[in-house]
């Protein structure tokens, strides 16, 4: 598993050993300020000791902005004072609502942070808030969400929202730094070099041969959809089965493209349409509901993982609290 860290200048550069730490770690996320006022103390010096020692850095800033106008304000000053240290990424963190329509800022944050120059753009949220800041997770490269679980220093919780980052603890410890630091794992599809930079071209260039293969495929392959299955925009997120882009409906098409497994169908040959997961369509032509009684020491979690659904849907499945409570002797349904 990549070891990912975030840190600021509460972890003080006296007390880091650079040496130790960077053999520990794969990407480091460095905090550039905290709204526009207050700019982190040792930002630039944590970008240039991991830099040495070959560890791939990005950025953070904490998003404070009481207006649209304020965010676009603090978008500037974020990318102004970490261009020169090219990041890997440039992260939002969204932890307080700070404005009424906390969606419509962020968006004009995101969006002015890529006007300057900013080329992947992604967003923490804090989770107890993801519903009700609503944000627009479709504008951005990656979602980084914090869910702690135990937070004893172990990943041993799931987020109940889709992300592409998992913070997982701000107990974690490792050799180099004689405190807590948080720790992060990538769920999802997307590799460690999405995100330090060094796979993109591989990536796009892969993509190209599979378009073009299948663009010249003198006969092109035919899929039925045995009935209405989820439409994606790309088979990343058909893969994922996150961000859906609408429905494709029962029916013959033609196959346009393929990629890890996905498929993109279209109804006119040759002209791209929509990604598809294979997987749905099988589970929606022969899937029944499957029930589960508790035992002791089930927890909605691990149902989840077991049976191969989500924490969302066995929650609205079975109607459950906010805390995803289940009683020893019921019987709850997991797929």
């Amino acid at each position: 598993m990549a070891k990912i860290i975030d840190i600021s200048h509460h972890q003080v550069p006296s007390a880091i050993n650079y040496d130790k730490l960077a053999n520990e770690v794969d990407l480091v996320i460095i905090r550039t300020q905290y709204g526009s006022k207050t700019i982190d103390r040792h930002f630039k010096t944590h970008h240039a000791e991991f830099k040495k020692r070959g560890v791939p850095t990005a950025a953070y800033a904490w998003v404070r902005g009481v207006s649209t106008k304020d965010m676009e304000v603090e978008a500037t000053d974020f990318y102004n004072r970490t261009k020169d240290l090219n990041p890997t990424f440039w992260f939002l963190d969204v932890e307080e609502k700070s404005m009424s329509d906390m969606r419509a800022g962020v968006s004009a944050y995101a969006k002015k942070l890529r006007s300057l120059g900013a080329k992947k753009v992604g967003v923490y949220i804090a989770h107890h808030l993801y519903k009700s800041l609503y944000i627009n997770v479709e504008e951005f490269d990656a979602v980084w969400i914090p869910h702690y679980g135990k937070n004893n220093g172990q990943a041993n919780s799931n987020p109940a929202y889709p992300c592409d980052l998992h913070q997982y603890t701000d107990k974690g410890r490792l050799n180099g730094y004689d405190g807590d630091l948080d720790l992060n794992q990538i769920l999802g599809d997307k590799s460690l070099e999405y995100f330090t930079g060094k796979e993109v071209k591989q990536v796009v260039q892969e993509d190209l041969k599979t378009e073009v293969k299948s663009t010249i495929s003198k006969k092109a392959k035919t899929y039925k959809v045995v009935k209405s299955v989820s439409a994606y925009k790309t088979a990343a997120d058909a893969k994922a089965k996150r961000n859906k882009a609408g429905t494709v409906k029962t029916g013959s098409y033609s196959v346009f493209n393929e990629s890890s497994g996905m498929i993109n169908v279209t109804a006119k040959p040759g002209v791209p349409g929509s990604w598809i997961n294979p997987a749905e369509n099988k589970a929606t032509a022969t899937s029944t509901a499957k029930y589960h009684k508790v035992v002791s020491g089930d927890v909605a979690s691990k149902l989840a993982i077991k049976y191969g659904s989500t924490i969302a849907q066995i929650k609205a499945w079975n109607k459950l609290d906010s805390e995803y409570t289940i009683y020893v002797g019921t019987k709850i349904r997991v797929k």
